[in-house]
């Protein structure tokens, strides 16, 4: 971790109607990481191999959306995912920011990006959703939403196994320590957990405007793993249609969590992708 620590990097910020906790490292221009919506996820969990790299070139932020992580717990009824990252780069005083979302986190960028363009410089997906089912959906629930929806209902080792083996292509990314790990943000978030059965069944987890995806304007690169089980990468493909300046990279033999199973190539594409491409 190149001497980076959740302790060394742990921030907390009161926005005008949000309590968020983020982890920060490195200086210049701003990137923010958001995570996906499974039990245990945080921005450091679903970031902390990718954050000494990216740290070495911008300022990161690793975010917890409210309902996840250190942040408050809040209701189905009253998240707002991309509400909250917006209040928290004008607490922040941040004008412009690189946004990097992974599934759940990768549609509240792209709600940002078209919610408010003038905060959004890059945007950056990988298995995020384009807010409608794929024709691969048609017939309920991906493999991968089923596993994700039983370890909240009943969150153990085994449950938290099976979600982590789910999210990937190669399972031997799937360490003991990211087990415990997420199970233990798990059990330590009851309000987390309550918050998120009550709110099951009532809708997506982050509600997209399809008229209003063709309008964003940022350069967005948008990545999925050819064996995502949890969303289909057709969805990225989508998206690249209703994107004018956009463009999609489909990674063979990788599933839901792109960044951890090719930290590597993920590092270097966001890097690049920042760096040649002017902000729109």
């Amino acid at each position: 971790m190149g001497g980076l620590t959740w302790e060394s990097t742990s921030r907390r910020v009161r926005t005008k109607n949000w309590d968020i906790h983020y982890n920060e490292a490195g200086s210049g221009f701003p990137v923010v990481l958001v995570h996906g919506g499974g039990p245990g996820a945080s921005g450091w969990s679903n970031y902390n191999p990718n954050i000494p790299y990216l740290s070495q070139h911008f300022r990161v932020l690793a975010v917890d959306l409210p309902g996840w992580g250190r942040s408050q717990p809040v209701k189905y009824e009253d998240r707002d995912n991309s509400g909250a990252l917006a209040e928290l780069l004008e607490t922040l005083g941040i004008a412009r920011a690189a946004v990097v979302g992974n599934s759940m986190g990768g549609a509240s960028v792209v709600r940002l990006a078209y919610e408010r363009p003038d905060l959004v410089s890059h945007l950056i997906t990988m298995g995020s959703p384009s807010g409608v089912p794929g024709i691969f959906e048609a017939a309920g629930l991906t493999e991968g939403v089923k596993v994700l929806e039983r370890a909240y209902f009943e969150p153990s080792l085994e449950t938290i196994r099976a979600l982590t083996n789910v999210m990937t292509f190669d399972t031997s990314n799937v360490t003991d320590e990211l087990i415990r790990e997420r199970l233990e943000n798990t059990l330590a978030q009851k309000a987390h957990v309550d918050n998120w059965i009550g709110g099951h069944g009532k809708g997506p987890m982050v509600r997209l405007n399809q008229d209003l995806i063709p309008t964003i304007a940022a350069p967005a690169l948008l990545m999925h793993g050819r064996d995502d089980r949890v969303t289909h990468f057709t969805h990225a493909i989508r998206l690249a249609g209703m994107i004018r300046n956009s463009r999609a990279l489909i990674v063979n033999r990788c599933g839901h969590w792109l960044q951890l199973e090719h930290a590597g190539e993920f590092n270097s594409m966001v890097h690049r992708f920042i760096a040649d491409n002017p902000g729109g």
